[in-house]
């Protein structure tokens, strides 16, 4: 008996162990999962094309090879149309009829017989060959295969099914993956109206977009804390890696966790930061921080097993800080960092031929002043900003290291 129950001891352990997905493991499975969606074949996976297409098939056949349940309205597809107005002034149309664009949502689920579900999401889409939405300048039409934005973010939501899988939890969960978000959130915004769960019974969703390019100082921005009062707790404990969280309280921002959020549920968007491929056919797989991915999986992990003991989390609306940006016509030519928590507006990148160039500005450097105004936070580099037209001529202070500089700008 003795004997027999050591027997059961081991086989109970090699099943666990089988079970735990592994950091090397996670490691393997992104790099090959990037590799196809960011890779030339799928020719930048814009919605309505013959990448998108293949990239939602690849998709699916992880689902189906995970084990989730198809929750699609076609097996794990959710096909939708988007007809555009031709009056600039209307908001495209999004539904099922008409001669518009085809999108398709890829949707799994893991059923654990609970009664609320948690919701992971992460657009599959990008910007083809570029068109509306890329910074890219050069003349010929070049492939945009949007590794960090968002391979990085499905291949993380198909790791995190993976592990979800193996795993007991008083939750359902529910993975999608967007097309159609470069556009304007197509698909998350025809999936929350259209759900394939009762929207009810939805807990909580977490939108992964950008977060394949974390930097050294490990930084994580998590934006809709405020959407919930459990979540800057649960925020905090989940952080036994030592990440550096920066945190903001809205649930609008550009992504799709604010397709779910106007639902009334709590969101939270996981990003690692700007940098300057983005939008450009530069970012490409080879650019990835797959360890810093892991770390991101596994914040995750910790965070949704954080909760699981937990009731139903409360819905907090929250002020729409992107409803009270201040509109600029002008650009200094940089690309910000959002992760940069100090005084003024660190700089994370220059483009060539725009005024910051102009001025010898370069990656690092941090704006304290902008003409006439003091630059204590990136709303205030925005504000500052909206003050001047084009062709008008001022001055910029900047740090660099400790030294302080002042140059002419003409934007």
């Amino acid at each position: 008996m003795k004997r027999l129950f050591s027997l059961l001891m081991v086989i109970t352990l090699i099943t666990a162990c089988t079970d735990f997905t592994t950091d090397k493991e996670l490691m393997t499975g992104l790099k090959e999962d990037i590799g196809y969606l960011a890779s030339d074949d799928l020719e930048g996976r814009a919605i309505g094309t013959d990448g998108e297409v293949l990239a939602a098939r690849y998709i699916a056949d992880k689902f189906k090879e995970i084990g989730l349940v198809p929750k699609g309205t076609d097996r794990y597809f959710q096909v939708f149309k988007v007809n555009k107005s031709t009056n600039p002034h209307e908001e495209a149309v999004i539904g099922t009829d008409g001669d518009g664009v085809t999108g398709r949502n890829v949707v799994g689920f893991i059923d654990n017989g609970a009664p609320y579900t948690i919701a992971l999401g992460a657009h599959y889409d990008h910007l083809g060959y570029g068109n509306e939405g890329s910074l890219y300048r050069g003349e010929d039409a070049a492939i945009h295969n949007g590794a960090d934005d968002n391979a990085s973010g499905t291949a993380a939501l198909i790791q995190l099914a993976k592990i979800l899988s193996g795993k007991k939890s008083n939750y359902n969960y529910l993975f999608m993956a967007f097309s159609g978000e470069e556009n304007g959130l197509w698909g998350s915004n025809y999936y929350s109206k259209n759900s394939t769960v009762a929207v009810d019974s939805i807990n909580f969703m977490i939108n992964m977009d950008m977060v394949g390019r974390m930097k050294e100082d490990k930084s994580l921005a998590i934006n809709g804390v405020g959407t919930s009062p459990a979540w800057p707790a649960a925020v905090e404990t989940a952080n036994t890696d030592s990440l550096k969280i920066v945190t903001s309280e809205s649930g609008v921002g550009p992504s799709d966790h604010t397709s779910f959020y106007l639902q009334d549920i709590p969101v939270l968007h996981l990003f690692t930061g700007q940098h300057p491929d983005y939008h450009r056919p530069s970012d490409d797989s080879d650019k990835i921080n797959y360890e810093g991915m892991v770390k991101v999986i596994r914040y995750i992990e910790r965070l949704i097993d954080e909760l699981d003991s937990e009731e139903k989390l409360a819905f907090t609306a929250t002020k729409d800080d992107s409803g009270s940006s201040p509109r600029f016509t002008v650009s200094l030519g940089v690309v910000p960092d959002y992760l940069y928590d100090g005084e003024g507006m660190r700089i994370d990148g220059v483009t060539e031929g725009k005024p910051a160039a102009a001025a010898g500005m370069e990656k690092g450097d941090i704006v304290m002043r902008l003409g006439d105004s003091t630059i204590v936070d990136m709303m205030g580099y925005m504000r500052a900003l909206s003050a001047f037209e084009l062709g008008d001529e001022t001055t910029v202070e900047f740090k660099r290291g400790e030294e302080v500089k002042l140059s002419k700008i003409k934007f």
